[in-house]
Protein backbone atom coordinates (compact mmCIF):
# COMPACT_ATOMS: atom_id res chain seq x y z
CA UNK A 1 0.00 0.00 0.00
CA UNK A 2 0.81 3.35 -0.67
CA UNK A 3 1.93 5.44 2.44
CA UNK A 4 -0.72 7.72 3.84
CA UNK A 5 0.01 10.89 3.05
CA UNK A 6 -0.70 14.14 5.65
CA UNK A 7 -1.24 17.63 5.50
CA UNK A 8 0.04 20.12 8.46
CA UNK A 9 -1.18 23.47 7.88
CA UNK A 10 0.35 26.14 10.00
CA UNK A 11 -1.60 29.69 9.98
CA UNK A 12 -0.17 32.35 12.35
CA UNK A 13 -2.43 35.42 12.79
CA UNK A 14 -1.41 38.98 11.87
CA UNK A 15 1.88 37.95 10.41
CA UNK A 16 3.38 40.54 7.65
CA UNK A 17 5.07 38.19 4.58
CA UNK A 18 8.28 40.76 5.11
CA UNK A 19 8.85 39.20 8.63
CA UNK A 20 10.53 36.29 8.12
CA UNK A 21 14.53 35.89 7.52
CA UNK A 22 13.61 34.10 4.47
CA UNK A 23 11.77 36.84 2.97
CA UNK A 24 14.38 39.17 3.79
CA UNK A 25 14.06 40.98 7.26
CA UNK A 26 17.20 42.29 8.12
CA UNK A 27 17.14 41.34 11.99
CA UNK A 28 14.79 39.00 12.62
CA UNK A 29 16.08 35.59 12.33
CA UNK A 30 13.41 32.43 11.80
CA UNK A 31 15.77 28.96 10.74
CA UNK A 32 13.45 26.68 10.89
CA UNK A 33 10.78 28.55 8.86
CA UNK A 34 13.70 29.38 6.41
CA UNK A 35 14.62 25.91 6.69
CA UNK A 36 11.17 25.04 5.69
CA UNK A 37 11.01 27.05 2.61
CA UNK A 38 14.51 25.57 1.41
CA UNK A 39 12.90 22.51 1.59
CA UNK A 40 9.50 23.88 -0.22
CA UNK A 41 8.49 27.07 -2.48
CA UNK A 42 8.34 30.26 -1.30
CA UNK A 43 5.46 32.56 -3.33
CA UNK A 44 6.55 36.18 -2.97
CA UNK A 45 3.04 37.06 -4.21
CA UNK A 46 0.23 35.47 -2.25
CA UNK A 47 -2.39 37.57 -1.33
CA UNK A 48 -5.54 37.34 1.52
CA UNK A 49 -9.00 37.25 0.09
CA UNK A 50 -9.93 39.81 2.90
CA UNK A 51 -7.64 41.78 4.78
CA UNK A 52 -9.09 40.85 8.36
CA UNK A 53 -9.41 37.83 10.12
CA UNK A 54 -13.12 36.04 9.65
CA UNK A 55 -13.69 36.77 6.27
CA UNK A 56 -10.19 35.68 5.47
CA UNK A 57 -10.30 32.49 6.78
CA UNK A 58 -13.46 31.42 5.49
CA UNK A 59 -12.22 31.75 2.47
CA UNK A 60 -8.97 29.88 3.35
CA UNK A 61 -11.65 26.90 5.13
CA UNK A 62 -14.60 27.08 1.62
CA UNK A 63 -11.81 27.73 -0.97
CA UNK A 64 -14.11 30.23 -2.07
CA UNK A 65 -13.95 34.30 -2.32
CA UNK A 66 -15.89 36.53 -0.07
CA UNK A 67 -18.53 37.12 -1.64
CA UNK A 68 -19.17 33.50 -2.51
CA UNK A 69 -19.13 32.65 0.78
CA UNK A 70 -20.91 35.36 2.37
CA UNK A 71 -19.05 36.12 5.82
CA UNK A 72 -17.78 39.39 5.09
CA UNK A 73 -16.69 40.43 8.46
CA UNK A 74 -15.48 38.86 12.21
CA UNK A 75 -18.35 36.71 13.75
CA UNK A 76 -20.54 37.21 10.72
CA UNK A 77 -21.93 33.99 10.43
CA UNK A 78 -20.65 31.23 7.88
CA UNK A 79 -24.21 29.97 6.60
CA UNK A 80 -25.03 26.71 7.81
CA UNK A 81 -24.88 24.47 4.31
CA UNK A 82 -21.82 26.11 2.63
CA UNK A 83 -19.14 23.48 1.85
CA UNK A 84 -15.83 23.47 3.37
CA UNK A 85 -12.55 22.08 2.73
CA UNK A 86 -13.55 19.37 5.23
CA UNK A 87 -16.40 18.13 3.50
CA UNK A 88 -14.65 17.66 0.13
CA UNK A 89 -11.62 15.66 2.74
CA UNK A 90 -13.94 14.16 4.20
CA UNK A 91 -15.30 12.49 1.24
CA UNK A 92 -11.96 10.83 0.28
CA UNK A 93 -11.68 9.36 4.11
CA UNK A 94 -9.42 12.78 5.61
CA UNK A 95 -9.54 13.63 8.83
CA UNK A 96 -10.32 17.45 8.90
CA UNK A 97 -9.00 18.48 12.43
CA UNK A 98 -7.98 22.12 13.79
CA UNK A 99 -5.46 23.03 17.03
CA UNK A 100 -5.97 26.99 17.31
CA UNK A 101 -8.05 29.44 16.01
CA UNK A 102 -10.73 29.30 13.18
CA UNK A 103 -12.63 32.64 13.73
CA UNK A 104 -16.06 31.21 12.79
CA UNK A 105 -19.15 31.80 14.08
CA UNK A 106 -21.82 29.18 13.83
CA UNK A 107 -25.08 29.89 11.78
CA UNK A 108 -26.95 29.31 14.79
CA UNK A 109 -30.28 30.36 12.96
CA UNK A 110 -29.25 28.33 9.61
CA UNK A 111 -29.17 25.29 11.38
CA UNK A 112 -31.89 25.25 13.89
CA UNK A 113 -34.05 25.69 10.57
CA UNK A 114 -32.39 22.81 8.96
CA UNK A 115 -33.26 20.93 12.15
CA UNK A 116 -29.33 20.26 13.01
CA UNK A 117 -28.66 19.11 16.13
CA UNK A 118 -25.71 21.11 17.27
CA UNK A 119 -24.28 18.46 19.59
CA UNK A 120 -24.59 16.03 16.97
CA UNK A 121 -21.36 15.15 14.53
CA UNK A 122 -22.86 16.74 11.92
CA UNK A 123 -23.54 20.09 13.84
CA UNK A 124 -20.42 20.04 15.54
CA UNK A 125 -18.97 20.26 11.59
CA UNK A 126 -21.64 23.10 10.47
CA UNK A 127 -20.76 25.01 13.45
CA UNK A 128 -16.68 24.68 13.81
CA UNK A 129 -16.42 25.37 9.70
CA UNK A 130 -15.86 21.66 8.55
CA UNK A 131 -13.06 20.87 11.09
CA UNK A 132 -12.52 17.92 13.77
CA UNK A 133 -12.12 20.75 16.93
CA UNK A 134 -9.45 18.76 18.45
CA UNK A 135 -8.91 22.06 20.73
CA UNK A 136 -10.37 25.50 19.47
CA UNK A 137 -9.10 28.65 20.97
CA UNK A 138 -9.74 31.80 19.01
CA UNK A 139 -7.15 33.62 21.26
CA UNK A 140 -9.43 36.14 22.61
CA UNK A 141 -10.73 36.34 26.31
CA UNK A 142 -11.04 38.94 27.63
CA UNK A 143 -14.12 40.00 29.89
CA UNK A 144 -17.01 41.39 27.77
CA UNK A 145 -18.84 39.72 24.01
CA UNK A 146 -16.29 37.30 23.09
CA UNK A 147 -17.13 33.36 24.42
CA UNK A 148 -14.10 32.00 26.01
CA UNK A 149 -13.36 28.53 25.29
CA UNK A 150 -11.80 27.02 28.35
CA UNK A 151 -9.46 24.73 27.85
CA UNK A 152 -6.10 26.80 27.71
CA UNK A 153 -7.45 28.76 31.00
CA UNK A 154 -8.21 24.90 32.56
CA UNK A 155 -4.57 24.27 31.08
CA UNK A 156 -3.05 27.64 32.99
CA UNK A 157 -5.05 27.07 36.39
CA UNK A 158 -3.88 23.37 36.22
CA UNK A 159 0.54 25.25 36.05
CA UNK A 160 -0.66 27.27 38.87
CA UNK A 161 -1.74 30.38 37.75
CA UNK A 162 -5.37 31.31 39.18
CA UNK A 163 -7.57 34.03 38.97
CA UNK A 164 -11.15 34.72 37.27
CA UNK A 165 -9.43 35.21 33.82
CA UNK A 166 -5.83 33.18 33.74
CA UNK A 167 -5.59 34.14 29.53
CA UNK A 168 -6.08 37.92 30.62
CA UNK A 169 -4.40 37.77 34.04
CA UNK A 170 -1.11 35.66 33.47
CA UNK A 171 -0.58 34.88 29.56
CA UNK A 172 -1.68 38.12 28.10
CA UNK A 173 -0.38 40.94 31.49
CA UNK A 174 2.92 42.35 32.74
CA UNK A 175 4.00 42.99 36.39
CA UNK A 176 4.70 46.28 37.82
CA UNK A 177 7.36 46.51 40.23
CA UNK A 178 4.97 47.03 42.70
CA UNK A 179 3.87 43.16 42.25
CA UNK A 180 0.69 45.08 40.72
CA UNK A 181 -0.75 43.40 37.17
CA UNK A 182 -0.19 45.61 34.01
CA UNK A 183 -2.58 45.15 31.05
CA UNK A 184 -1.24 43.55 27.70
CA UNK A 185 -3.77 45.09 25.57
CA UNK A 186 -2.01 48.77 26.76
CA UNK A 187 0.87 49.26 24.42
CA UNK A 188 2.73 51.32 27.05
CA UNK A 189 3.46 47.60 28.26
CA UNK A 190 4.57 45.78 25.37
CA UNK A 191 8.34 45.71 25.96
CA UNK A 192 7.53 44.07 29.58
CA UNK A 193 7.29 40.28 30.08
CA UNK A 194 4.03 38.36 29.65
CA UNK A 195 3.52 36.73 33.44
CA UNK A 196 3.41 33.32 32.04
CA UNK A 197 6.40 31.47 31.60
CA UNK A 198 7.04 30.24 28.04
CA UNK A 199 6.68 26.90 27.90
CA UNK A 200 2.56 28.07 28.89
CA UNK A 201 2.27 30.47 26.37
CA UNK A 202 -0.39 29.94 23.92
CA UNK A 203 1.95 29.37 21.15
CA UNK A 204 3.54 26.41 23.20
CA UNK A 205 0.64 25.00 24.39
CA UNK A 206 -1.04 25.20 20.93
CA UNK A 207 2.59 23.37 19.63
CA UNK A 208 1.92 20.82 22.27
CA UNK A 209 -1.53 19.95 21.13
CA UNK A 210 -0.17 19.91 17.61
CA UNK A 211 2.36 17.05 18.99
CA UNK A 212 -0.59 15.58 21.05
CA UNK A 213 -2.97 14.68 18.52
CA UNK A 214 -0.16 13.71 16.17
CA UNK A 215 0.97 11.08 18.87
CA UNK A 216 -2.70 9.97 19.15
CA UNK A 217 -3.33 9.55 15.67
CA UNK A 218 -0.20 7.63 14.68
CA UNK A 219 -0.81 4.06 13.43
CA UNK A 220 -4.48 4.44 12.75
CA UNK A 221 -4.41 4.24 9.04
CA UNK A 222 -5.94 7.62 8.44
CA UNK A 223 -4.86 10.60 6.70
CA UNK A 224 -5.10 13.93 8.47
CA UNK A 225 -4.99 17.53 7.72
CA UNK A 226 -4.06 19.35 10.37
CA UNK A 227 -4.35 23.14 10.60
CA UNK A 228 -1.91 24.09 13.58
CA UNK A 229 -3.49 28.05 13.88
CA UNK A 230 -1.25 30.08 16.16
CA UNK A 231 -3.07 32.85 17.77
CA UNK A 232 -0.02 34.85 17.47
CA UNK A 233 1.74 37.70 16.85
CA UNK A 234 -1.65 38.89 16.97
CA UNK A 235 -2.57 41.78 19.63
CA UNK A 236 -2.70 42.01 22.59
CA UNK A 237 1.44 42.27 21.94
CA UNK A 238 3.00 40.96 24.92
CA UNK A 239 5.33 38.40 25.04
CA UNK A 240 7.22 35.99 27.38
CA UNK A 241 11.03 36.34 28.56
CA UNK A 242 12.74 36.33 26.85
CA UNK A 243 11.03 36.89 23.78
CA UNK A 244 10.08 40.08 25.00
CA UNK A 245 13.14 41.56 24.82
CA UNK A 246 15.25 39.51 22.46
CA UNK A 247 14.81 42.85 19.89
CA UNK A 248 14.90 46.93 20.69
CA UNK A 249 14.43 49.56 18.69
CA UNK A 250 17.46 49.70 16.72
CA UNK A 251 15.53 46.57 14.93
CA UNK A 252 12.71 48.28 14.28
CA UNK A 253 12.83 49.54 10.29
CA UNK A 254 11.85 52.75 9.54
CA UNK A 255 7.60 53.39 8.99
CA UNK A 256 6.91 53.03 5.22
CA UNK A 257 4.89 56.34 5.22
CA UNK A 258 5.58 60.39 3.83
CA UNK A 259 3.26 63.36 4.92
CA UNK A 260 1.93 62.96 1.13
CA UNK A 261 -0.17 60.69 1.93
CA UNK A 262 -2.31 62.84 4.01
CA UNK A 263 -2.87 65.61 2.02
CA UNK A 264 -6.30 64.95 0.24
CA UNK A 265 -6.40 61.93 0.79
CA UNK A 266 -9.36 58.92 -0.07
CA UNK A 267 -12.16 59.98 1.51
CA UNK A 268 -12.45 56.35 3.02
CA UNK A 269 -8.66 56.21 3.47
CA UNK A 270 -8.62 59.55 5.30
CA UNK A 271 -11.29 57.84 7.72
CA UNK A 272 -8.78 55.02 8.29
CA UNK A 273 -6.59 57.45 8.66
CA UNK A 274 -8.84 58.69 12.42
CA UNK A 275 -9.06 55.37 13.83
CA UNK A 276 -8.09 55.02 17.31
CA UNK A 277 -5.33 51.94 16.16
CA UNK A 278 -4.07 54.41 13.86
CA UNK A 279 -3.78 57.29 15.91
CA UNK A 280 -1.77 55.07 18.09
CA UNK A 281 0.70 54.16 15.84
CA UNK A 282 1.49 57.58 14.39
CA UNK A 283 2.13 58.90 17.58
CA UNK A 284 6.32 58.86 18.66
CA UNK A 285 7.79 56.27 20.17
CA UNK A 286 5.11 53.90 19.77
CA UNK A 287 6.08 51.45 17.10
CA UNK A 288 9.50 51.34 18.91
CA UNK A 289 7.83 49.87 21.54
CA UNK A 290 5.20 47.56 20.20
CA UNK A 291 7.41 46.25 16.70
CA UNK A 292 10.11 44.21 19.24
CA UNK A 293 7.48 42.67 20.83
CA UNK A 294 6.00 41.68 17.09
CA UNK A 295 9.20 40.26 16.12
CA UNK A 296 9.59 38.21 19.48
CA UNK A 297 6.34 36.58 19.23
CA UNK A 298 7.41 35.76 15.75
CA UNK A 299 10.85 34.25 16.89
CA UNK A 300 8.77 31.86 19.84
CA UNK A 301 7.09 31.06 17.04
CA UNK A 302 10.20 29.68 14.82
CA UNK A 303 10.90 27.87 17.93
CA UNK A 304 8.12 25.95 18.38
CA UNK A 305 8.20 25.38 15.14
CA UNK A 306 11.45 24.01 15.20
CA UNK A 307 10.33 21.89 17.97
CA UNK A 308 7.50 20.91 15.95
CA UNK A 309 9.21 19.90 12.88
CA UNK A 310 11.69 17.71 14.77
CA UNK A 311 9.07 16.05 16.03
CA UNK A 312 7.53 14.85 12.84
CA UNK A 313 11.29 13.60 11.98
CA UNK A 314 11.15 11.40 15.24
CA UNK A 315 7.85 10.40 14.15
CA UNK A 316 9.28 9.17 10.81
CA UNK A 317 5.96 11.84 8.93
CA UNK A 318 7.86 14.08 7.37
CA UNK A 319 8.80 12.52 4.46
CA UNK A 320 5.00 12.06 3.64
CA UNK A 321 3.83 15.09 4.98
CA UNK A 322 2.90 17.98 3.08
CA UNK A 323 3.89 21.79 5.35
CA UNK A 324 2.69 24.70 4.85
CA UNK A 325 2.93 27.97 6.27
CA UNK A 326 0.94 31.05 6.11
CA UNK A 327 -0.64 33.89 7.44
CA UNK A 328 -4.84 35.70 7.53
CA UNK A 329 -3.60 38.77 6.88
CA UNK A 330 -0.62 40.96 7.92
CA UNK A 331 -0.34 44.28 9.66
CA UNK A 332 0.32 48.09 9.27
CA UNK A 333 2.24 48.27 12.55
CA UNK A 334 2.14 52.23 11.44
CA UNK A 335 3.03 52.00 8.14
CA UNK A 336 0.90 54.59 5.72
CA UNK A 337 0.10 55.86 9.35
CA UNK A 338 -2.04 53.22 10.15
CA UNK A 339 -2.70 50.23 12.74
CA UNK A 340 -4.08 47.24 12.66
CA UNK A 341 -5.08 45.66 8.74
CA UNK A 342 -7.97 45.99 7.07
CA UNK A 343 -7.37 47.87 3.88
CA UNK A 344 -5.19 46.77 0.45
CA UNK A 345 -1.06 48.09 1.21
CA UNK A 346 0.88 45.08 1.10
CA UNK A 347 1.59 45.18 4.76
CA UNK A 348 -1.45 44.46 5.08
CA UNK A 349 -3.10 42.11 2.47
CA UNK A 350 -0.09 40.43 1.22
CA UNK A 351 0.91 37.15 3.28
CA UNK A 352 3.77 34.62 3.64
CA UNK A 353 3.20 31.16 1.78
CA UNK A 354 5.47 28.41 1.66
CA UNK A 355 4.18 24.81 0.78
CA UNK A 356 6.93 21.72 1.34
CA UNK A 357 5.85 19.21 -0.91
CA UNK A 358 7.60 15.80 0.05
CA UNK A 359 6.90 14.59 -3.07
CA UNK A 360 9.94 13.36 -5.17
CA UNK A 361 7.92 14.54 -7.89
CA UNK A 362 8.34 17.91 -6.11
CA UNK A 363 11.99 17.79 -6.13
CA UNK A 364 13.65 20.28 -9.26
CA UNK A 365 11.35 23.33 -6.91
CA UNK A 366 12.61 22.80 -3.94
CA UNK A 367 14.76 25.80 -2.30
CA UNK A 368 12.72 28.12 -5.00
CA UNK A 369 10.84 31.19 -4.84
CA UNK A 370 8.13 31.89 -7.21
CA UNK A 371 6.58 35.11 -7.94
CA UNK A 372 3.28 33.60 -9.25
CA UNK A 373 0.34 35.66 -8.72
CA UNK A 374 -1.18 33.57 -5.46
CA UNK A 375 -4.28 33.30 -3.64
CA UNK A 376 -5.44 32.39 -0.30
CA UNK A 377 -8.43 30.08 -1.77
CA UNK A 378 -5.69 27.93 -4.16
CA UNK A 379 -4.75 26.08 -0.72
CA UNK A 380 -7.95 24.09 -0.65
CA UNK A 381 -7.25 22.91 -4.05
CA UNK A 382 -4.10 21.96 -3.56
CA UNK A 383 -4.81 19.79 -0.49
CA UNK A 384 -7.86 18.09 -2.37
CA UNK A 385 -4.90 17.61 -5.41
CA UNK A 386 -2.68 16.41 -3.02
CA UNK A 387 -4.31 13.82 -1.76
CA UNK A 388 -5.41 12.44 -4.43
CA UNK A 389 -9.43 14.18 -4.67
CA UNK A 390 -11.00 14.77 -7.83
CA UNK A 391 -10.65 18.44 -8.86
CA UNK A 392 -14.39 20.33 -7.84
CA UNK A 393 -13.80 23.76 -9.64
CA UNK A 394 -18.00 24.43 -10.13
CA UNK A 395 -17.33 24.86 -6.07
CA UNK A 396 -13.62 26.11 -5.58
CA UNK A 397 -12.68 28.80 -6.61
CA UNK A 398 -8.95 28.40 -6.15
CA UNK A 399 -6.06 26.75 -8.48
CA UNK A 400 -4.27 23.99 -7.25
CA UNK A 401 -0.60 24.60 -6.90
CA UNK A 402 0.66 21.26 -7.02
CA UNK A 403 1.48 21.53 -11.26
CA UNK A 404 3.35 24.65 -9.80
CA UNK A 405 5.26 22.89 -6.90
CA UNK A 406 5.89 19.90 -9.34
CA UNK A 407 6.35 21.77 -12.51
CA UNK A 408 4.12 19.63 -14.93
CA UNK A 409 3.02 21.17 -18.55
CA UNK A 410 -0.53 21.79 -16.95
CA UNK A 411 0.66 24.29 -14.29
CA UNK A 412 -2.33 27.46 -14.18
CA UNK A 413 -1.39 31.01 -13.71
CA UNK A 414 -3.55 34.00 -12.52
CA UNK A 415 -3.74 37.65 -14.42
CA UNK A 416 -4.73 39.01 -11.39
CA UNK A 417 -5.97 38.07 -7.55
CA UNK A 418 -8.39 39.57 -5.90
CA UNK A 419 -9.07 40.57 -2.40
CA UNK A 420 -12.39 42.20 -0.60
CA UNK A 421 -13.18 44.36 2.31
CA UNK A 422 -16.59 45.40 3.87
CA UNK A 423 -16.10 48.67 6.35
CA UNK A 424 -19.82 48.17 7.55
CA UNK A 425 -18.46 48.22 10.92
CA UNK A 426 -15.77 50.74 10.74
CA UNK A 427 -16.31 54.07 11.04
CA UNK A 428 -16.18 55.18 7.56
CA UNK A 429 -19.54 53.78 6.86
CA UNK A 430 -21.07 56.43 9.33
CA UNK A 431 -18.41 59.10 8.76
CA UNK A 432 -19.31 59.04 5.08
CA UNK A 433 -22.92 58.42 5.45
CA UNK A 434 -22.47 54.87 3.39
CA UNK A 435 -25.44 52.65 3.05
CA UNK A 436 -24.46 49.31 5.00
CA UNK A 437 -25.17 47.24 1.57
CA UNK A 438 -22.60 49.90 -0.25
CA UNK A 439 -19.67 49.59 2.36
CA UNK A 440 -17.58 47.58 0.52
CA UNK A 441 -13.87 47.64 -0.91
CA UNK A 442 -12.86 45.24 -3.92
CA UNK A 443 -8.85 45.20 -5.00
CA UNK A 444 -7.56 44.12 -7.90
CA UNK A 445 -4.26 43.87 -8.58
CA UNK A 446 -2.31 42.28 -11.62
CA UNK A 447 1.41 42.36 -10.46
CA UNK A 448 2.24 45.72 -10.98
CA UNK A 449 -1.36 48.17 -11.02
CA UNK A 450 -3.34 47.99 -7.93
CA UNK A 451 -7.14 48.99 -8.61
CA UNK A 452 -9.43 49.30 -5.64
CA UNK A 453 -12.53 49.91 -6.46
CA UNK A 454 -14.61 51.74 -3.68
CA UNK A 455 -18.83 51.86 -5.13
CA UNK A 456 -19.91 55.61 -4.62
CA UNK A 457 -16.25 56.99 -4.65
CA UNK A 458 -13.35 57.22 -6.84
CA UNK A 459 -11.22 54.06 -6.72
CA UNK A 460 -7.53 53.90 -5.39
CA UNK A 461 -4.76 52.96 -7.37
CA UNK A 462 -1.01 52.49 -7.28
CA UNK A 463 1.80 52.25 -9.41
CA UNK A 464 4.24 49.18 -7.66
CA UNK A 465 6.60 49.51 -10.32
CA UNK A 466 7.63 53.46 -10.05
CA UNK A 467 6.02 53.36 -6.42
CA UNK A 468 7.20 50.31 -4.41
CA UNK A 469 5.92 51.73 -1.45
CA UNK A 470 2.60 52.63 -2.90
CA UNK A 471 2.98 56.32 -1.07
CA UNK A 472 0.87 57.66 -4.02
CA UNK A 473 -2.47 57.75 -5.05
CA UNK A 474 -3.54 57.53 -8.67
CA UNK A 475 -6.72 57.70 -8.19
CA UNK A 476 -7.69 60.63 -9.69
CA UNK A 477 -4.93 61.37 -11.84
CA UNK A 478 -5.98 61.37 -15.54
CA UNK A 479 -2.42 60.60 -16.70
CA UNK A 480 -3.21 56.96 -15.64
CA UNK A 481 -7.12 57.06 -16.73
CA UNK A 482 -6.59 54.07 -19.27
CA UNK A 483 -5.41 51.80 -16.68
CA UNK A 484 -7.62 52.25 -14.35
CA UNK A 485 -10.09 51.83 -16.88
CA UNK A 486 -9.00 48.46 -18.28
CA UNK A 487 -8.21 47.21 -14.18
CA UNK A 488 -11.91 48.26 -13.88
CA UNK A 489 -12.93 46.12 -16.84
CA UNK A 490 -11.13 43.02 -15.37
CA UNK A 491 -12.56 43.39 -12.19
CA UNK A 492 -16.30 43.59 -13.64
CA UNK A 493 -15.67 40.35 -16.10
CA UNK A 494 -14.11 38.75 -12.76
CA UNK A 495 -17.73 39.99 -11.02
CA UNK A 496 -19.63 37.68 -13.72
CA UNK A 497 -17.58 34.80 -12.74
CA UNK A 498 -19.14 33.97 -9.66
CA UNK A 499 -19.26 30.43 -9.03
CA UNK A 500 -22.78 30.18 -7.52
CA UNK A 501 -24.06 26.88 -9.00
CA UNK A 502 -22.38 24.53 -6.72
CA UNK A 503 -24.46 21.21 -6.98
CA UNK A 504 -23.67 19.97 -10.19
CA UNK A 505 -20.33 20.36 -12.11
CA UNK A 506 -19.60 21.09 -15.58
CA UNK A 507 -19.52 17.65 -16.40
CA UNK A 508 -22.30 16.51 -15.26
CA UNK A 509 -24.26 19.15 -17.14
CA UNK A 510 -22.37 18.10 -20.49
CA UNK A 511 -23.09 14.44 -19.72
CA UNK A 512 -26.84 15.78 -19.12
CA UNK A 513 -26.69 17.69 -22.21
CA UNK A 514 -29.00 15.89 -25.39
CA UNK A 515 -30.29 13.45 -22.40
CA UNK A 516 -33.86 13.57 -23.69
CA UNK A 517 -33.27 11.50 -26.60
CA UNK A 518 -31.39 9.02 -24.76
CA UNK A 519 -34.55 8.67 -21.81
CA UNK A 520 -37.04 8.98 -25.28
CA UNK A 521 -38.45 12.30 -24.68
CA UNK A 522 -39.19 13.47 -28.21
CA UNK A 523 -39.83 17.53 -28.11
CA UNK A 524 -38.83 18.87 -31.66
CA UNK A 525 -38.87 16.17 -34.03
CA UNK A 526 -40.95 16.05 -37.45
CA UNK A 527 -40.36 12.14 -37.67
CA UNK A 528 -39.32 8.39 -36.99
CA UNK A 529 -36.48 9.05 -39.12
CA UNK A 530 -35.37 12.73 -37.41
CA UNK A 531 -35.57 10.45 -34.00
CA UNK A 532 -33.68 7.69 -35.50
CA UNK A 533 -30.80 10.14 -36.76
CA UNK A 534 -30.55 11.94 -33.14
CA UNK A 535 -30.66 8.68 -31.32
CA UNK A 536 -27.50 7.47 -33.89
CA UNK A 537 -25.78 10.90 -32.85
CA UNK A 538 -26.24 10.30 -28.95
CA UNK A 539 -27.56 13.89 -28.61
CA UNK A 540 -30.74 15.98 -29.29
CA UNK A 541 -28.87 18.45 -30.99
CA UNK A 542 -29.06 18.94 -34.60
CA UNK A 543 -26.29 18.52 -36.58
CA UNK A 544 -24.50 21.93 -38.33
CA UNK A 545 -25.81 22.32 -41.77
Amino acid sequence: MAAQKNILWIMCDQLRFDYLSCAGHPHLETPNIDRLAARGVRFSRAYAQSPICGPSRMSFYTGRYVHSHGSSWNKFPLRAGEPTLGDHLREIGVRNVLVGKTHMKADVAGMQRLGIDPDSDIGIRVAQCGFEPYERDDGLHPPGPYDPDPAYETYLRAQGYDGDNPWEEWANSAEGGDGNRLSGWLLEHADKPARVAKEHSETAYMTDRAMAFIRETKGDGRPWCLHLSYIKPHWPYIAPAPYHALYGREHVLPAVRDEAERQNPHPIYASYLNERFSLVFARQGVRERVIPTYMGLIKQIDDELGRLFAFLDEQGLSERTMIVFTSDHGDYLGDHWLGEKELFHEPSVKIPLIVCDPSPEADATRGTVSDDLVEAIDLAPTFLDFLGGAAKPHVLEGISLLPRLRQTGNAKGRDFVVSEYDYAMRRARTDLNVPISAARLTMIFDGRWKYIHAEGFRPMFFDLETDRNELKDLGDDPAFAAERARLHEALFAWTRQRRNRITISDEEIADRAGREIRVDIRIGYWDEDEVQEARERGTGVPPVS
